[in-house]
């Protein structure tokens, strides 16, 4: 084996995205309040970006303009920056510190929001508790779910709170020996975390929780509590007659029982629950004028950017700029530059995009969900000439205001089933007509899924009953022998 330093050429093939690409990827991608605020951060870097304030953006004349420009000279005075030093600074200083603390004054802010836990705890400060009792109920706190139901065991609660308690005597100068906390302790204690608000907290499956409930109210010798309490199987698979023959009471009656307990609150914690109360603003807007569909931009919160013509008349002088100066100025200007032709790709791919929907889902927008066709991105690609990615990056989190309501662009994109006629129905606008052959049933009498089937065959439309099943069970609704009343 020849051993040293040996060169060797090797021809291979790689793929580099340009980063302006990603960033034109990431300017689709964007939803609508996400952008503003990305145009605000272009604004504070790029001296070649300027705001066109609303005032503005009826266009002047070029005799207006230079006039304006002019005046602006005259009377700007001493206060007028020195644009020229500014530039030739090459933002080493000034330009990128200004930017800094202005993009850092920008930044979206996390407000603190008061949720279960902190509910919770106010109430236990305000209990007539010992110490060894307050740390018990902090490690029963910290394992109450978001929904209201305790997501640890007993025994593992304890076993936490003995480990906290051997932290501290680790910790303590004094030697003191702590007795370790006791199930008998901790089942005690739930059963104090069990009667703070909202009821039903701190419970261990659904039937506590709905137990919890009746007692709050005072309802622990109606025939409701003991449904719950006794025959909690039997009251879930809705065997109204076996019920009825054990309670010594009509079917009929005792499905009216758990009609009562179907208004009590499974979830009780999401009443307190911290997640943001998000507001959708329609990144488009379809309108119906004179029988024709519309669509608008909904761009108008948009900050309307140019390229300033103060920095473009001193970038023009070349002569006073060299090396990194130059370099410096081509870089901001092509920036500049590319970033209105990117906003302007952007608003013209989701007009395409949003036109062609509408187009396709023309019946939707006239008769309802039920009349919903399946659509892919590639059918919305391909018509546009664009790549499937683009196109799903425009629908990504974009919303549009219809008509109809309110609705997400993925609304409109759906798989088909095959019908007899040749052509696809929407799976949406299949589970639309599920939701409503239920609703329109005899509630004596529910529809079966394969009666279900069955109707659809009449309309042409092949579906298999699991299918039926699996579509059933997205919408939450309940096999038939469950939705039945007597």
């Amino acid at each position: 084996m020849k051993t040293g330093l040996h060169q060797h050429g090797v021809m291979r093939q790689d793929l580099r995205i340009n980063p302006r690409l990603y960033q034109a990827m990431d300017l689709l991608y964007m939803p609508l309040l996400d952008l503003q605020q990305h145009l605000k951060q272009e604004l504070l870097g790029n001296p070649f970006l300027e705001l066109v304030e609303p005032e503005e953006e009826t266009e002047l004349s070029l005799a207006e303009e230079t006039k304006a420009e002019k005046e602006k000279a005259e009377t700007a005075g001493d206060d007028e920056p020195d644009w020229e030093k500014l530039l030739l600074d090459n933002g080493s200083d000034g330009l990128q510190r200004d930017y800094s603390e202005a993009r850092e004054y920008v930044e979206p802010v996390t407000v603190e929001t008061r949720d279960l836990s902190d509910h919770l705890r106010e109430q236990v400060q305000m209990l007539d508790l010992t110490s060894r009792q307050r740390l018990l109920a902090e490690e029963f706190l910290g394992n109450i779910a978001e929904d209201g139901y305790l997501g640890a065991t007993l025994e593992e609660i304890v076993e936490g709170a003995n480990q906290l308690l051997k932290e501290h005597a680790e910790a303590s100068t004094k030697d003191v020996h702590v007795e370790p906390y006791t199930l008998a302790e901790a089942e005690e204690l739930l059963h104090i975390i069990q009667r703070l608000d909202p009821p039903g907290v701190g419970a261990r499956d659904l039937r506590e929780c709905l137990l919890l409930q009746l007692e709050e109210q005072r309802q622990s010798e109606t025939l409701a509590y003991r449904l719950v309490k006794e025959a909690w199987e039997d009251l879930k698979a809705h065997r109204w007659s076996d019920l009825g023959k054990r309670f010594g009471l009509e079917p009929g009656e005792v499905q009216r029982v758990a009609d009562d307990l179907a208004r009590l609150d499974p979830k009780p914690g999401l009443q307190y629950s911290a997640a943001d109360q998000g507001y959708i603003i329609p990144d488009l807007v379809v309108e119906k004028i004179d029988g024709k569909y519309h669509v608008f931009l909904n761009d108008t919160g948009l900050p309307r950017l140019r390229i300033s013509k103060t920095y473009q008349d001193i970038a023009r002088d070349r002569k006073k700029f060299q090396g990194e100066n130059k370099e410096f100025i081509n870089q901001r200007l092509n920036s500049a530059h590319w970033m209105m032709q990117a906003i302007e790709q952007r608003r013209q791919t989701m007009l395409k995009v949003m036109n062609f929907i509408v187009d396709r889902q023309r019946e939707f927008f006239e008769k309802g969900v039920e009349y919903l066709k399946p659509l892919t991105l590639r059918e919305v690609a391909d018509v546009i000439q664009m790549h499937e990615s683009t196109v799903s990056r425009v629908t990504n989190e974009k919303y549009v205001q219809t008509p109809r309501g309110l609705l997400p662009l993925k609304f409109f994109f759906s798989s088909g089933l095959s019908t007899t006629t040749g052509e696809d129905a929407s799976a949406r606008a299949i589970k639309a007509q599920i939701q409503k052959l239920v609703a329109d049933e005899d509630p004596s009498n529910p529809l079966t899924d394969q009666q279900i089937v069955q109707l659809f065959e009449q309309k042409g439309i092949r579906i298999a009953r699991r299918t039926v099943a699996k579509y059933r069970d997205q919408l939450n609704i309940l096999p038939a022998r469950m939705r039945k009343r007597l």
